[in-house]
Formats: C-alpha cells, sequence, structure tokens
C-alpha cells in the first residue's frame, strides 16, 4: 500500500534539510605542550584536515569553535566555508563548547548536528556522510562512531536532542548523552577512533605508522 502523501512528502523534506556540523578545536592541548591542531600530517595540519573531511561531509553550515588558540586555528580554514565562533568559556570543559556551535548552527535549522573533533586524523568524509545516512534513514536519535567498547564522537544528533546538548555543563562531552540511549543509538564501525594525539609520544607514533 502506497504511503500517505503526507508522509511521504514529509519524509521527504526531511531528506533534503541540512545537517550541521560542528567541528570542536577549543582544547589547550597541555599534555602536548603546543597546539595539536596545528600539528602536521600529511602536508597539511590536523585542523586543515579535520575542516577538509568537514566540508567533504556535505554538512552545512559547518562550525569552527576555538578557545585556547584563536587566531591561528581562524587562519588556518580562512579560505574554506567554514563558520569561525570563539567559546570564551573552553577552560570549562568541552561542554561549553558543543553549546557554542550548536548555538551558531542552529539559525540555519537543521535536521541534526554532526559532532566531531579536530584530532582525528583518520576519519573520512565517506564516514560521515555514513553517520547522517544512518541516522536518517533509520530515524534515530543518535548515529555514533563504535571504537573498541566505545560509542562516542563523530556522532549525528537529531534535532530533537538539541535542548539536551545545550543542557550540557562541565567537562562532559557527548558521550554521556550517547550513553543514555543505549539501544536506540545507530552504530559505525570506527577502529581508527581509538587513536589519539595528546601526547609527544602518540604524534610520533601517527608519523611513524601513516
Amino acid at each position: 500500500m502506497a504511503a500517505p502523501e503526507s508522509t511521504t512528502s514529509a519524509t521527504a523534506s526531511a531528506a533534503t534539510e541540512p545537517v550541521a556540523l560542528v567541528l570542536l578545536a577549543a582544547g589547550a592541548s597541555t599534555r602536548m605542550g603546543r597546539p595539536k591542531q596545528l600539528l602536521s600530517y600529511r602536508g597539511r595540519t590536523l585542523l586543515r584536515h579535520a575542516a577538509e573531511t568537514a566540508i567533504a561531509s556535505g554538512c552545512t553550515p559547518i562550525v569552527l569553535v576555538t578557545g585556547a588558540v584563536r587566531e591561528a586555528l581562524a587562519a588556518e580554514v580562512a579560505d574554506l566555508p567554514v563558520q569561525v565562533v570563539h567559546n570564551p568559556d573552553w577552560e570549562t570543559g568541552m561542554a561549553s563548547s558543543i553549546r557554542a556551535g550548536l548555538a551558531a548552527a542552529q539559525p540555519a535549522e537543521p535536521a541534526a548536528v554532526l559532532i566531531m573533533l579536530s584530532d582525528q586524523p583518520h576519519l573520512t568524509p565517506e564516514l560521515l556522510r555514513e553517520l547522517v545516512q544512518r541516522q536518517r534513514q533509520a530515524q534515530a536519535p543518535i548515529a555514533a562512531a563504535a571504537y573498541g567498547d566505545a560509542l562516542g564522537v563523530p556522532a549525528v544528533f537529531d534535532r530533537a536532542l538539541f535542548s539536551q546538548l545545550m543542557e550540557l555543563r562541565g567537562q562532559a562531552g557527548a558521550g554521556r548523552l550517547i550513553a543514555s540511549y543505549g539501544p536506540a543509538v545507530e552504530r559505525i564501525a570506527f577502529p581508527a577512533g581509538l587513536l589519539d594525539v595528546d601526547t609527544p609520544e602518540q604524534y610520533a607514533a601517527l608519523l611513524q605508522n601513516g
């Protein structure tokens, strides 16, 4: 039996609505000893790589959230279609950066928001697009990357969860919200998400292993 016209129209409309992307780059990189967002990897900085990956995903708008480092990060993406937002409260934790990024994206009235980090060098546009597609097709509240025993970012959050994202506080990122939805979360395997680039030793290993 054919779907009612109103349902079909609503589904088609949802499929054409934009998905915003918030790229978090506000940390101070204290364990690295220098801004890890500006570390070189395969001829580009980690931030430039992340921003170009975000653009290639097809998400719009793309919002970069800065914090401890501001001008240098903004300069790194100045020629890209990226909206740069500074989070003056970055020291209170990742939650404030999520709120700042989402607040900047909301005027576009996105159907969902994809949250990603600037230090996941093996992240690809294909994986980001798969997250968006899986969340839309399943009409799931969240589609998240699965690595190790954890679910985390990059992750796509339906707009029904925007208020909950805006209620995040302190050091808590999106992980706790993802965990609270349990089996309702769509999972996309991303084993390379286990890679951290937090220390000089981890950065050296990244360069050595590619």
